[in-house]
């Protein structure tokens, strides 16, 4: 891996000085490549300072108090959600989690601190497709964009009236990043027919655009650049368990996650190749766990045998198998769609996959002002012609930074800047 120069560094250093006083300021990121940037965190002296720690309140949710949790999810006791407050009036933004990452997650605990610091308080929410979230708080399958608008929403006003007696707001917003920016777009309107908070500001992190076709990407960044090809994945997997359980020695403790996975590169030091595949396995394992978990709670037939009893003592070796080898693809096709044909038997696959993308809701996102969008021109979830796609769209809401991959630039100072200003309503 080639580490920037202390020349480069200080170069930036010296940039981010002169442009303090300049009008627009000069945007550095020290990453070039868009899978480093995705994956290396910032330089200290690069990222916006934040608070080491903020009042936080951790609070849990029984969404449906009936429901029947299967044995082998013995562990799961409600959903789990995060308060950050003010000890004053404040406006309160819900932020949803990205693909796969739970409230607590290391990516959701620092913007939950720099939208604190910018005098939000702060309702952090577990992903729709996170395991905790499927098992708690979901009603179908997760993956159709209107259902996990739904249950978001759902969880949202039993989050609120959870707190409300020990906070004061004085409006309400709404923010995520990448699916979790993608679920506030259809939350956002789904607000606009129901009016229980009517969001004042609606921020999009780095939403994909067409949610089937980022995740189709991110699954061909790990077919594709597995040395030997896709029949060695078996042998590869095993290889890059072996280095993360050396690397978990050095770490401590983690959860076997997307986030563990980026800050286990900066020891493991992979090549090009190497991380390609290793950012789709980020993005494979947290879809292996929804799609097992999914199957489990909707009564098996696709992962496990239909209607099989899981205990906690039985080994889930076999399935973890199989999830790990299913691709998207593979779930759409063989359990969400027919999934949702079966609930709408006109229903073709296109008109799916046109749901499931912000297309869906262009007339809407063109003419909200409220809905801002920040996001960056090499981020490798999107497909080429989308960014352009979404400067017409969003036009002067939108900030888009010519590098910082997939959420790799989220604490830079002139990201997080325009996040608070474009929330609070003072953008430029």
């Amino acid at each position: 891996m080639k580490r920037p120069s202390v020349l480069v560094l200080l170069l930036g250093c010296l940039c981010l000085t002169r442009i303090a006083a300049a009008a627009p300021q000069t945007y550095f990121y020290p990453f070039v490549n868009p899978y480093e940037a995705t994956v290396m965190e910032l330089p200290e002296f690069f990222e916006v300072r934040l608070p080491e720690k903020v009042p936080t309140r951790h609070f849990t949710l029984r969404v449906f108090p009936e429901r029947e949790i299967p044995e082998v999810f013995w562990y799961e006791d409600g959903l789990g959600c995060t308060l950050a407050y003010q000890d004053h009036e404040a406006p309160l933004v819900f932020l949803i989690a990205g693909t796969g990452s739970s409230h607590t997650s290391p990516r959701m605990v620092r913007l939950q601190k720099a939208f604190y610091q910018g005098g939000f308080h702060v309702i952090s929410l577990t992903s729709p497709t996170h395991m905790d979230f499927v098992v708690n708080a979901s009603t179908g399958l997760p993956g159709n964009s209107p259902d996990d608008a739904r249950d978001l929403y759902r969880v949202m006003e039993l989050a609120y009236r959870k707190v409300r007696g020990t906070i004061k707001v004085s409006y309400f917003a709404l923010s995520g990043y990448s699916l979790g920016a993608f679920n506030a777009a259809f939350v956002a309107r789904l607000d606009e027919e129901k009016k229980v908070f009517d969001f004042r500001r609606v921020l999009l992190m780095n939403p994909p655009v067409s949610l089937y076709d980022a995740v189709s990407s991110l699954d061909r960044l790990l077919v594709e650049n597995i040395p030997g090809g896709t029949e060695k994945f078996d042998q590869w997997f095993r290889d890059v368990l072996a280095k993360l359980s050396w690397v978990t020695k050095d770490m401590g403790h983690m959860e076997l996650s997307g986030d563990f996975l980026y800050n286990a590169y900066k020891r493991l030091q992979p090549s090009e190749e190497n991380l390609a595949a290793l950012i789709g396995l980020s993005f494979r394992m947290s879809s292996a766990n929804m799609v097992f978990t999914a199957d489990v709670m909707n009564g098996g037939g696709y992962i496990v045998p239909k209607n099989l009893r899981l205990t906690p003592s039985t080994s889930l070796t076999r399935y973890a198998i199989v999830s790990y080898g299913t691709r998207f693809v593979d779930y759409f096709d063989e359990l969400l769609f027919p999934s949702c044909r079966q609930r709408e038997p006109g229903l073709t696959r296109q008109a799916l996959l046109e749901r499931l993308s912000l297309r869906s809701l262009e007339p809407y996102l063109s003419s909200a002002g409220k809905i801002g969008l920040i996001h960056n021109e090499d981020d490798i979830i999107l497909m080429p012609g989308e960014i352009d796609y979404l400067r017409g769209v969003f036009g002067k809401r939108a900030r888009i930074f010519p590098t910082g991959g997939h959420m790799g630039n989220m604490l830079h100072p002139q990201v997080v800047s325009f996040a608070l200003d474009f929330l609070t309503g003072k953008e430029r």
